[in-house]
């Protein structure tokens, strides 16, 4: 238990303009299918190569649950001629893109708090993708908001937002900042392949942000307390993602489909689910709090029948649409961001003293847990 009193005192969220629906991204997918498999038709008559399968909405919201997908720019990724999103160069002189749309959530994050910039002592930036490697976009993201102290990024791909509340956590407990703002910008559509049938339609783009403080110092009208952090990470390769800065030393395997997201999704559903519901139901029982006592699980929005089942090991019971919200349907798999955004919109109903879970799961594997409880 934490005896320092650390809140949750502001979030914010940034969606984008455009969205994708299934019916959209399937009638890109499917036409360059059917180009793909005319213009290899010899080929695979001899058994060369093997024809590509059309997409369905059914095989889509079946898999996965997801209905549409918000987006950074829509023109490209349903350009059968291109499945890419097309974003315009950007000069050093300007904002970069996931700088831009970080400072839109943390704005509305201090807005909630009740911060000024110069309240604040440091800045996380945690995402599973960055736009460069230096200088960091938590010093950009620092310099943009008018912020002092010092800033640092940090990936744990879809388990960011939660390892970086973790981190912003400790600092306040041990003193190097009294008030830490978490951004979690996800471009997820940059890393997606998408003509890949089985993944084409996972992610979308968003950012969030969380403001990390003191009990005492915390001016927010809705504050959470955080009880409890629990990390753990597993190595596998069931998810990954082999895009890095050595691959211009190897160009061997340049332009090769692993340098964009892969997964085995049934390794990754039967081997994290009972992972990630063993951890949280340890972490409870650690605090004597009965899983009954929960008001609300917001899990990471992945899939959601993962969601699904994860609530039910934690509550022995199947869970009710509000006590596990789903928000995947219309944002999709915005990696480390998808727990956050839950709690964004499913929070302003807890009255003081009601508890809430807070976790996510991803690729390395990585599980973070955050319990909370409305001060």
């Amino acid at each position: 238990m934490n005896p320092e009193g650390v809140v949750i005192s502001g979030t914010g969220l940034f969606t984008p303009r455009e969205s994708v629906s299934n019916a959209e991204l399937v009638a890109s997918f499917n036409t360059w299918v059917d180009r793909f498999n005319n213009d290899n038709a010899a080929e695979i008559a001899a058994g060369d190569i093997e024809a590509k399968s059309h997409s369905s909405v059914e095989f889509i919201e079946k898999a996965s649950g997801i209905k549409s997908r918000f987006v950074v720019d829509k023109a490209g990724i349903i350009d059968p001629d291109r499945m890419v999103p097309r974003l315009r160069p950007r000069t050093n002189d300007e904002p970069s893109v996931m700088c831009e749309i970080g400072c839109a959530a943390a704005e509305q994050a201090m807005a909630v708090a009740n911060v000024t910039a110069d309240e604040i002592d440091a800045v996380i930036v945690a995402a599973s993708n960055m736009e460069r490697a230096y200088p960091a976009m938590a010093i950009e993201v620092q310099q943009a908001l008018g912020i002092k102290g010092f800033a640092f990024d940090m990936n744990v791909a879809c388990s960011s937002a939660t390892f970086g509340i973790q981190q912003a956590h400790d600092m306040v407990v041990s003193g190097s900042a009294k008030r830490v703002l978490v951004v979690n910008p996800e471009i997820c559509t940059g890393h997606l392949n998408f003509r890949d049938r089985d993944s084409h339609f996972i992610f979308g783009d968003v950012a969030t942000a969380v403001i990390v403080e003191r009990h005492e110092s915390h001016r927010s009208q809705r504050a959470f307390e955080i009880l409890d952090t629990k990390l753990q990470t597993i190595f596998s390769n069931n998810i990954r993602n082999n895009y890095g800065f050595l691959n211009r030393a190897t160009e061997e395997g340049f332009g090769q489909l692993d340098k964009l997201f892969v997964q085995e999704g049934r390794k990754v559903f039967r081997e994290v689910c009972p992972t990630v519901a063993e951890q949280i139901t340890e972490q409870l029982a650690s605090l004597s709090i009965a899983t009954d006592s929960l008001k609300r699980i917001w899990l990471h929005q992945a899939n959601k029948n993962m969601n699904e089942l994860i609530a039910k090991k934690v509550l022995g019971r199947d869970p009710s649409d509000i006590e596990s919200p789903t928000i995947l349907d219309t944002y999709a798999n915005t990696s480390s961001a998808g727990s956050i955004i839950a709690f964004n919109k499913f929070h302003e109903d807890f009255e003081p003293g009601e508890l809430g879970v807070l976790s996510s799961f991803g690729a390395g594997y990585s599980i973070g847990s955050v319990v909370l409880k409305r001060v």
